[in-house]
Order: C-alpha cells, then sequence, then structure tokens
C-alpha cells in the first residue's frame, strides 16, 4: 500500500461524491457572470460530465483504499463567452492532506489558474489521450489537458509529501502535457513567455528542474518529518519544520519569487501561525525572519503574530 496514514473526508464545496480511483474531485461550475440569455443548464451537464471524467479514472498504478483516497475541489468559474461555445474561465484548485494522529488537514494546494480558455458543446464528451494532448480541436482538447494537468500536479505534490521523491512520475506527467498542450491564439499558460513567468509552463519547469530539485526534500521534511509528528513530539516535529522552512528560505535566496516557493505559500499563513506561534522567542524571530520574505502579502500578518 502506497501509504499507511488515515485519510479524512473533507468538503469545501456542496455537491456529491462519485465513485472513485484514486482522486476523489468535486467539481463546481460557477455561471453567474454569463449573460442571462445563455442557457445556463449546459453547465449542469457539463459539471456532471466532468466529475464523472476525473473521480472515474485510473490515475496510478497503485491501489487505494475508500479512506485513501485524495480529496480535492476544482471550482470553474465561467467569466464570459468570448465565441459561440468559447469560455473564458478561472479555475481554482484546491487539495488538502490529512495530517497524522489529528482531524487537521493541511493545504497542499491552493491556486488560482486565471489563463483557462475552451471550447464546450452540451453532450460532448470529455476525452484525454496521454498520446495525443492535443486532439483534433485545440480549444476543446483543452478542457480536459487543463484538468488533467491539475490532476497530475496534485498527485505528485500528495506522493512527495509521504515518500522523498515519490511524485516524480506524476510531474513528468504533467510535463508531458505540457510540452504537447492544445495550442490556438485563445489559448494561454502553456508558454514560458506568457502571464510574466507565473503559468503551467513555469510551475512544471520548477518541479522538473535539477536546479530547484530541494524542493522536494522541503515537501517530505515538511509533512512527513514534521506535521506528521506534531502530535508525537512537538518540539521535535517543530524543529523539523523550522528545518524545512530553511530549505524553502535558501530556494528563495538563490531565485527570488520562484514559483514554486510562491505556490507552496498559498493559503499557508494560518497553518504556519499556528504551528511556531507557541515557540521559543529566538524560534519565533528565525522564522518571522524567513516568513515575511517567502510570503510578503501577509507580512504584517506574521509580524503580529510571531512577534
Amino acid at each position: 500500500m502506497r501509504r499507511t496514514l488515515i485519510l479524512l473526508l473533507f468538503t469545501c464545496f456542496c455537491g456529491y461524491i462519485l465513485s472513485a480511483q484514486e482522486v476523489t474531485a468535486r467539481i463546481k461550475v460557477m455561471d453567474n457572470q454569463l449573460p442571462t440569455t445563455v442557457d445556463k443548464r449546459i453547465f449542469r451537464t457539463l459539471e456532471s460530465t466532468l466529475n464523472n471524467f476525473i473521480n472515474k479514472r485510473k490515475w496510478t498504478k497503485d491501489s487505494y483504499k475508500m479512506n485513501e483516497k485524495i480529496e480535492c475541489q476544482f471550482l470553474l468559474n465561467l467569466k464570459s463567452m468570448i465565441e459561440l461555445n468559447v469560455y473564458e474561465a478561472n479555475l481554482t484548485i484546491q487539495a488538502a492532506r490529512p495530517i497524522y494522529q489529528s482531524s487537521y488537514l493541511s493545504p497542499i494546494i491552493n491556486y488560482q489558474d486565471v489563463n483557462f480558455t475552451f471550447r464546450y458543446i452540451e453532450g460532448q464528451p470529455i476525452e484525454f489521450n496521454e498520446n495525443r494532448v492535443s486532439g483534433s480541436d485545440p480549444l476543446v482538447s483543452n478542457l480536459s489537458a487543463v484538468l488533467v494537468y491539475y490532476v497530475y500536479i496534485i498527485l505528485g505534490y500528495d506522493y512527495d509529501s509521504f515518500s522523498l521523491r515519490g511524485g516524480d512520475e506524476y510531474f513528468q506527467k504533467a510535463l508531458n502535457i505540457v510540452n504537447n498542450a492544445p495550442d490556438a491564439p485563445q489559448i494561454s499558460g502553456w508558454k514560458s513567455y506568457e502571464n510574466n513567468n507565473r503559468n503551467r509552463y513555469w510551475l512544471t519547469e520548477n518541479l522538473i528542474n535539477n536546479r530547484y530539485a530541494l524542493i522536494h526534500d522541503f515537501y517530505y521534511s515538511y509533512y512527513r518529518k514534521g506535521l506528521d509528528k506534531l502530535y508525537e513530539n512537538e518540539t521535535e516535529a517543530r524543529q523539523e519544520l523550522l528545518n524545512a522552512l530553511m530549505i524553502l528560505d535558501n530556494l528563495n535566496r538563490e531565485t527570488p519569487n520562484l514559483m514554486i516557493v510562491q505556490f507552496f505559500m498559498l493559503g499557508k499563513s494560518s497553518e504556519l501561525i499556528g504551528v511556531f506561534k507557541k515557540a521559543d522567542g529566538a524560534t519565533r524571530a528565525r522564522v518571522l525572519e524567513m516568513l515575511v520574505k517567502l510570503d510578503v502579502s501577509n507580512a504584517n500578518k506574521y509580524k503580529q503574530e510571531l512577534k
């Protein structure tokens, strides 16, 4: 079995849970920004089809018990219809990892992809072929390509958090999608020069680039050596978490604003404050020094809580 920790179910969106393989995903399609002239029933079909597509597909070679499935959610927020049946959207991806001997769920991904355009016609099947990612219609294929890409990213991070370099296979699968991504004038997020180095291309590049290989050590140390041990020996676990943050700090020093560093920090401020608020003054000062640089948007929050 891949892991022995007990995974606890969590809910963030209302909806149903289908019989899953490795992933139990909840996909919600929001259409309130579209004109009232658009038939919104189409998006209930889309929602159902996407839930079936992700939840009923076999993603890994491993066998999972029901209580071991990875819980995640996708919020597809349709912003506009740029031409008939072609939609521009934001996609929010969230996944959480349970912490051993606790009911706490640690956010492992909390990210919004703002560069998502696709074509969907009601009744259109959702298909994905690893060997033909771009398909016959790039705008149609982009819908499944983006979703499958993030499923592999979720799997990669989850496996990394349980075993050292455990996620490599899934990050390589994500790279295959990037390298063979659908291409059309309306599509963005797959190329190095798009979106100020904050897109799917750069997330994947950072994850497979040997220059940043310590990010995988970081995830394993942060979760398995740190959070998973917190309820057994709080002092030792906190030290491991401090050691893990030093890895992240070193990566940030060598390459400021690295996407994989920023990707981790999204949604982590409350967790980090909770862990280190009880630490001794010297540890809090060391952590504060790192966090105000790693997570600039929450710098004031760290200063108030960890002073």
